[in-house]
């Protein structure tokens, strides 16, 4: 695919339709979905949506108290495990307690992941917004490919943003460690790959007939901001000196209800049969960036987040670097 491959199929869903809306009157009974980052923020509200529709659950839990919390009362059939993004040793750890346990994965919604944090390493010294965000979720999809090729139909979600438009990969410096860590640019970065591995991936699983698709979910307030200070989210239009949402957030932001549509219209659409691989935003394919319009920093995907040859070199060296862990 690329860039060309951006043209909406006209959903009848948008920016502001709901989890609940997109999933209305499918069955799910019988299928099984896994969500990272399924106790916060859109995860949460992914989860609720997709086990009221019938579906079985599970989540990957670095805080089991947490989690356990912000899950109580949510009703259907919901599980957790043990697993840290961070950390190859657990994701290993959970992914065999899920090949043993299951019979079929229909949904990987690769959901988790952290934004703007200041420079840290994890496993082998990654730089951790591309380790969590990209990396933690190659390990992850890479130990779950047999359930995934096992099951017909399969789909895979990656949370990518709108962040990709702040930076491509650094081929030459993945780490920062060569000069400065600038927060942004590293979470930029892990954006686009978000992207780029939905692409590439969509072609592994061609011949079990499954897709992969990622998704803009739209500016929503989650515990995704948690590194971000006040001044910084005034700086950014997001809040006003009081700290209040802005009126530029009051009407571009999504609840978290909404927020979580676009990653489930990807996840159960017909519409993208035959698709494979698109970026997707507002419960519909996006359209490519027009770098002149209005709209340029906040809709549509840049095209190099949707380049099969970059795709590609990504995937070579995640399959390196975790080779190499």
């Amino acid at each position: 695919m690329s860039v060309a491959d951006q043209v909406p199929v006209q959903s009848g869903f948008g920016a502001k339709s709901t989890g609940r809306e997109v999933l209305a009157g499918l069955d799910l009974s019988g299928k099984t979905a896994l969500v990272t980052g399924g106790y916060s923020g859109l995860g949460l509200e992914t989860v609720r949506a997709l086990a009221e529709a019938g579906a079985r659950v599970i989540i990957p839990v670095r805080s089991p108290d947490k989690a356990a919390g912000a899950l109580a009362g949510l009703e259907g059939d919901i599980r957790t495990a043990p697993m840290d993004l961070a950390d190859l040793s657990s994701i290993a750890g959970f992914a065999d307690e899920m090949r043993d346990s299951l019979t079929r994965l229909d949904w990987l919604i690769n959901n988790a992941g952290i934004m703007a944090c200041p420079e840290a390493r994890v496993g082998p010294g990654w730089e951790s917004q591309f380790g969590v965000n990209h990396m933690g979720h190659f390990a992850l999809t890479a130990a779950l490919m047999p359930l995934l090729q096992a099951t017909e139909g399969a789909r895979v979600v990656s949370l990518s943003s709108t962040g990709h438009k702040i930076a491509g990969i650094r081929w030459e410096d993945l780490h920062f460690r060569s000069g400065a860590y600038d927060k942004w640019q590293a979470y930029g970065q892990a954006k686009t790959a978000n992207a780029l591995f939905a692409n590439a991936l969509s072609r592994r699983l061609t011949a079990s007939g499954g897709l992969a698709f990622s998704v803009h979910p739209g500016g929503i307030f989650t515990p995704l901001q948690r590194h971000l200070p006040k001044e910084e989210m005034v700086a950014l239009g997001w809040l006003g000196e009081d700290g209040e949402p802005s009126e530029l957030a009051r009407k571009g932001f999504k609840t978290p209800e909404q927020g979580c549509a676009t990653t489930l219209w990807a996840a159960t659409s017909a519409r993208l049969v035959g698709r494979p691989g698109v970026y997707c935003e507002n419960c519909d394919i996006a359209v490519p960036t027009d770098p002149d319009g209005p709209m340029a920093r906040y809709a549509g995907v840049d095209a190099h987040a949707c380049d099969d040859a970059a795709a590609e070199r990504l995937w070579t060296i995640s399959e390196a670097l975790l080779a190499d862990a």
